[in-house]
């Protein structure tokens, strides 16, 4: 029992010091959990962070969650995954209902609207970088922009993300297959993935045929939990579709969320905890928040007994390749459209845009910074 509430506890810690995003968090795992608590050699932490890299879903929650995983079985990988993600739902949730049941003037939210166009900015440069390193990753990054940008169709950028796994397998299979020091039971594993694969299909095809507005919140944050390829930003997206596309949500308190989502610690995924509480209060919070990580534990659990296996495989290595560059087109899109042309609308609203992208690019000050400059400047210009 002490093992698992020193689970809890550590990855609680983490969950409330560990802001930065994604490739911040899996610094401060490799110094707490490799260096200083030595629960796993840095090989197999290696072997993690290279499979998180491979599997749709946040990084840094399914590197947690197997780091609880090899140190505690399936409880202390559920452990792992709550002592993280509390913190920031607890945060987003508590926001969204503040958003709900006030009466005051919010117009202060247009600072943090405006924090959303540089923080995805920034992350746009950042995966750009990482993930389209030739011509042939732009070219495909390109054309998804390209057609999301046109066609602005909702079930589009799941399509994009599918044929860009199609034509990765064919363009792109020479990277280098990495070597897996990490063994777990195939049963589990073989039960963990059929699982991932009988929701991904089924609850699209329960929520349309029934009326059922909790099956229909499971199966929209399921499925973007299970499309995220290249890093936690690509999930708004995603979620944009879902929930503003469809007036469930303004684009203003999406985009207002969003932005404090930036200001907490832990994943970015806990944005689902704001978006289902405002759309479903409370209990939507935790109901969403465990819709969209699930992905994330099933095949975090179910992929790791055939990661050498996986790893090595070209076609499926040049599949994710292409993804990644797809998904580069797919928030570039999200960028123009919603994010700018919903936040930006006066030379007022370019002159603090420009601010903040100062703060964010040339300053280099961390994210919690960068939207209390933009709450400071919602509240008194705006």
């Amino acid at each position: 029992m002490k093992i698992y509430f020193e689970i809890f506890f550590v990855a609680l810690r983490l969950g409330i010091t560990s802001f930065g995003g994604p490739t911040a968090h899996l610094g401060y795992f490799q110094k707490e959990y490799v260096q200083k608590r030595k629960w796993l050699t840095s090989a197999q932490y290696a072997d993690l962070v290279a499979l998180s890299q491979f599997l749709p879903g946040p990084a840094s929650s399914q590197v947690g969650m197997g780091i609880g995983l090899i140190r505690g079985g399936l409880a202390g990988s559920l452990l792992a995954f709550i002592g993280f993600t509390l913190p920031s739902v607890l945060i987003l949730m508590s926001f969204a209902l503040f958003l709900t049941g006030t009466t005051v003037d919010t117009s202060w939210v247009q600072g943090l609207k405006l924090v959303a166009v540089a923080i995805v900015a920034q992350a746009l440069v950042d995966m750009s970088r990482k993930l389209l390193p030739t011509t042939k990753h732009v070219l495909l990054a390109l054309l998804a922009f390209a057609i999301l940008f046109t066609l602005q169709v909702a079930w589009l950028q799941i399509a994009i993300i599918l044929v860009a796994a199609v034509i990765g397998q064919v363009v792109f299979t020479n990277e280098q297959p990495a070597q897996s020091t990490l063994t777990f039971s195939k049963r589990l594993g073989v039960l963990c993935l059929t699982l991932f694969v009988v929701l991904l299909i089924g609850l699209p095809l329960i929520a349309q045929f029934t009326a059922n507005t909790w099956l229909s919140l499971i199966e929209k944050f399921y499925t973007a939990g299970a499309f995220v390829f290249g890093g936690g930003h690509v999930v708004l997206p995603l979620l944009e579709t879902q929930f503003v596309a469809t007036g469930m949500v303004s684009t203003a308190d999406f985009l207002a969320g969003y932005g404090v989502t930036q200001a907490v610690p832990g994943p970015l995924f806990t944005f689902a905890a704001y978006l289902g509480t405002l759309t479903h209060g409370a209990t939507g919070g935790i109901v969403a928040t465990l819709a969209i990580f699930l992905p994330a534990f099933l095949l975090i659990v179910g992929a790791l007994p055939f990661w050498q296996l996986l790893s090595a495989n070209p076609q499926l290595r040049g599949a994710v390749i292409g993804m990644n560059a797809a998904v580069v087109g797919i928030l570039a899109a999200t960028f123009v459209s919603p994010i700018i042309t919903q936040s930006i609308g006066s030379i007022k609203d370019i002159s603090f845009t420009l601010l903040l992208l100062v703060v964010v690019f040339f300053a280099k000050q961390p994210p919690w910074v960068t939207v209390l400059l933009g709450l400071l400047i919602g509240i008194i210009f705006y």
